[in-house]
Order: structure tokens, then sequence, then C-alpha cells
């Protein structure tokens, strides 16, 4: 473990100390008196007409447990606040499950359309980061968390989880009547396998652990190592992928066209997670996780002939998106941090120093607070793809989980005291 360093110095610890606290203190705001936690601007004010996210108010619960397990003043109730609306404004009270969003008045939604669902599907991405959340939650000890767990876990065993797909579907009507059979992600699957090491280490059921394994196994030890470790997103309803899935529309936040260098890292980080976890890994799982990082510098980072990480890449690696998103650089860094710990070897400590310095030096924000969600290619604040500051999740983890064991999961481990001075 590297010495404290200072607070100037970007990744060390009590510069990572700083910054997480700095993250959680803008994430505050996203908190609405009518439930739930909004869509921030940049100015850390919710923007009025947007919808109430599960997504949004999954990743909020879980930061806010985070904070409290850290000891952050007055964050217990924000925590609380999320379960809450998972509990209630969130949840289909006649179907079960989770709405993807809810209407919120505002300037142009009427006060009764107020907690209707914005959309008309349950989607699995939401539902794994409620499994997330909930996971969280508990193991901060809030009230209610334990039940919204088990609540989520039945609605992911019996709704989502495909034991002949080794993997979960993507997207139901909100009756549950209808079941998408055109596509599958690897997005939300990826999602899962983070919220399934989470409610394993909460619960004790090592059934979520074998699920992990089966989801990486498919997307990455199949897939993945099958394509060059460029990573496939996008599949049909049989599991074959789709290439061209979403050329038209290169740019989307959640199915852009291609591939996504970010996710190589955030894989790479739940590898060497996963691997942690399990009593006798595979030992495919370190080696993917390595030349998914591998794949990431080579693809992703100057790709452009540019400081930064490029959003996306072809099936060629060359640049699609040039934009710089946030969260690629967080998932990076905690993928260095994690490498460096399960190898041992010097030069991802070298990337970790390397990142964190460009991450301070243009997303973060020490004026407004937060990181700048979004960058373009000559790293200017920009908004093609994100608007405004939505998520915290991302650099609350990237300022805490390079202290933290890769097993057990995050709060699980501030429970059990194991953060690094």
């Amino acid at each position: 473990m590297q010495a404290a360093g200072t607070p100037d110095t970007p990744g060390q610890p009590l510069w990572l100390d700083a910054e997480f606290a700095r993250v959680v203190e803008f994430a505050r705001g996203a908190r609405l008196e009518t439930g739930g936690f909004g869509w921030l601007g940049d100015d850390g004010v919710p923007v009025p007409d947007e919808a109430v996210h599960t997504w949004i108010t999954a990743r909020m619960t879980h930061v806010f447990a985070l904070a409290h397990l850290r000891g952050l003043p007055d964050t217990a109730p924000l925590a609380d606040h999320g379960v809450t609306a998972l509990t209630g404004l969130l949840r289909d009270g006649e179907h079960g499950g989770w709405y993807t969003s809810v209407k919120r008045h505002g300037r142009n939604t009427p006060l009764e359309l107020a907690g209707q669902p914005a959309s008309f599907g349950k989607r699995a991405y939401d539902h794994a980061f409620v499994v997330l959340a909930a996971s969280s939650a508990a193991a901060a000890g809030r009230p209610g968390a334990d039940e919204l767990l088990a609540d989520v876990l039945e609605t992911v065993e019996r709704r989502f989880w495909s034991e002949p797909e080794s993997a979960c579907v993507e997207t139901w009507s909100l009756d549950w009547e209808w079941r998408d059979p055109a596509y599958r992600g690897a997005n939300s699957n990826m999602h899962f396998v983070e919220a399934f090491l989470a409610a394993a280490d909460v619960t004790g059921d090592d059934r979520w652990l074998r699920r992990a394994l089966r989801i990486a196994q498919k997307l990455v030890d199949g897939h993945a190592r099958a394509n060059g470790w460029r990573l496939v997103e996008h599949f049909d309803g049989d599991w074959r992928p789709l290439p061209r899935y979403n050329r038209e529309h290169p740019d989307d936040p959640f199915r852009p066209y291609g591939a996504t260098v970010g996710h190589w890292f955030e894989w790479a980080r739940l590898l060497v997670d996963l691997a942690a976890a399990l009593p006798r890994p595979p030992a495919w799982l370190v080696e993917a996780a390595v030349e998914l990082f591998g794949a990431g510098v080579r693809d992703g980072w100057h790709a452009d002939g540019r400081d930064g990480f490029v959003y996306t890449v072809d099936w060629d690696g060359k640049p699609v998106v040039r934009a710089r998103m946030h969260w690629v650089v967080a998932e990076a860094v905690l993928a260095a941090a994690a490498l460096r710990e399960a190898t041992g070897e010097r030069h991802y400590d070298d990337w970790y120093r390397t990142w964190w310095a460009h991450a301070d030096a243009f997303f973060v924000d020490r004026d407004r607070g937060s990181w700048h969600h979004e960058l373009d290619a000559d790293n200017r604040p920009s908004g093609t793809v994100w608007a405004g500051r939505p998520d915290a999740y991302h650099a609350v983890q990237a300022t805490l989980l390079p202290r933290l064991p890769a097993s057990p999961s995050a709060a699980e481990a501030l429970r059990r005291g194991l953060l690094a001075p």
C-alpha cells in the first residue's frame, strides 16, 4: 500500500478522502422532497422537469450508504430516503418490480401525473442497481433495506435470471406479460455481476457468486476472448452478436454502437473482485482482466492522438465517438488499482498515477463541484452524450475502492473496518 502522500497528490489516500467527501457533498443536492433523487445539472440543482430515474436513485442510495459507513455526517438519512423511494415511489405496487422512471412534478408535468411511470418497460439495468443499493444499505444497517433486498432478489430470480442462458434477460413490459425476444445486453449483465457480488456478501448465499461467474464466462471468457478482447455489447435473443447495432446512433448513453472502452476496464475490476470472492477461482479471471486492461490502453488511451480516453471504437479499434467520459477514467484507475494488487506488477501503479493526474487536471471541477461528466476531444466541458452531473457513483467508487480489498464488496468491507490507512 502506498504512502498517504499529501492532499494535493491525486490518487493518494489523503487526496482520495477529500475528493470522496467533496463528491458526496455535491450529491446531497439530488434529494427530492417528493421522493427519490433527481438528475443534477452542472450547478448541482435537480433539473426541474426530468423524471425520477430508478438507476439514479439506486446509485445515490448506494453512495450515501457508503458515505454513512465511511463516517460522513448526515448521510444515513439520505440513504434512508433512497430506500424509501425504492420501496414505494419507484416500485410497481400492482405488478411488482421497479419502474425505469416516474414522472416528477415540475414546470411541465401536472401534479396529478407526478409519480406515474414515465416509460413502459422494466429493465434489467435498473433492477441490478436496486440490488446494489439494497445490499449496501443492508450492510449499513439501514431500516427496510433487508426487506428491499429480499424483494428485489426474488424479482430477479423470477423475472430476469435465465438459467438456460446463464445470464439475465433485458426487458419486460410493466405487467410482465411480454419479454423482449430480440435483444440481450452486456451492460446490464455486467452490472448484475457487481450487484450479485454485493448480494452474496450481505446474504451469505453463494448462488449469486456462481451466477456472477456464469455471466462472466459467457460474456468475457467466451465472446470477448473470441473477439480480440473488444468486448461485444449487443446481442440478439439467442446471444448472437449484433456488431452493427445502433450504428445510426453511435453516441447512445446506454447502448452505443461498437465497443465501449470503459466497460473493458470495468469488467477487469469486476473479474479481479470475482476471483477474490470465489473459494477456487478459475485462472482465466485474472488473465482476462489483464487482457481487457491491455486492450483498453491499446484502443482507448490517446487513441485519436489527444489526451484522454475515447468513448467508443469500431471493431477494428478505430475511434467512433471521441468524447471523453468521466466514468471511463474512473473505471480505468480502479482497474489499475485492482490489477496492481492482484499481480504485484508495478506498471499498473504507473497507469494509476497517470490517470488520476489526468482526471484531476480535466474532470475534477473545483469551482462548481463534483466532476465534469463529459469532455470533448480537446478536453473541454461538453454535453452531447451526458447532460449535467447526475452520477456520483463512479467518482465515489474511484475515490474509495483503491483503499479496500477486492473482496468483500465495498459496503461490507467498510462495515468490517477493512479500509486501508
